[in-house]
């Protein structure tokens, strides 16, 4: 999966750096819940939070004492480290706004969501 992130990858992230957004996503192998949040947030990360966020994608099924080290008991769960507080969002992350608001991405730098064009107009 390709994103504007800075560092994508399957193991545990470096130290975070100031006024960069901290975040890990858990998923268990290759399901279409995992694969739907981590779409969903290439697509946070392309309008918000291009450049300011690092998001290493653990595959538990891979790396199973992540579970633990995390204390992960529902996937898939993405967990914000940094800037606290830590914030736990289990799902598909589908809810835009409701992610954002999680991150504690302030609503007045929020990029206005993509609308598409519907057809007969």
């Amino acid at each position: 999966m390709a994103g504007s992130c800075d560092a994508i990858g399957r193991a545990p992230p470096p130290a975070p750096q100031m006024g960069r957004y901290q975040l890990r996503l858990y998923v268990s192998g290759r399901t279409p819940q995992g694969e739907r949040a981590e779409r969903n947030l290439s697509v946070i990360w392309d309008g918000e939070l291009e450049g300011r966020c690092d998001v290493p994608i653990v595959n538990l099924i891979e790396h199973p004492a992540a579970a633990d080290a995390e204390r992960v008991i529902a996937t898939p769960i993405l967990i914000k480290v940094s800037p606290l507080p830590v914030r736990r969002i289990i799902g598909d992350l589908s809810d835009r706004g409701r992610v954002l608001a999680a991150l504690g991405v302030p609503e007045s730098t929020r990029v206005a969501p993509m609308t598409l064009p519907v057809e007969g107009d």
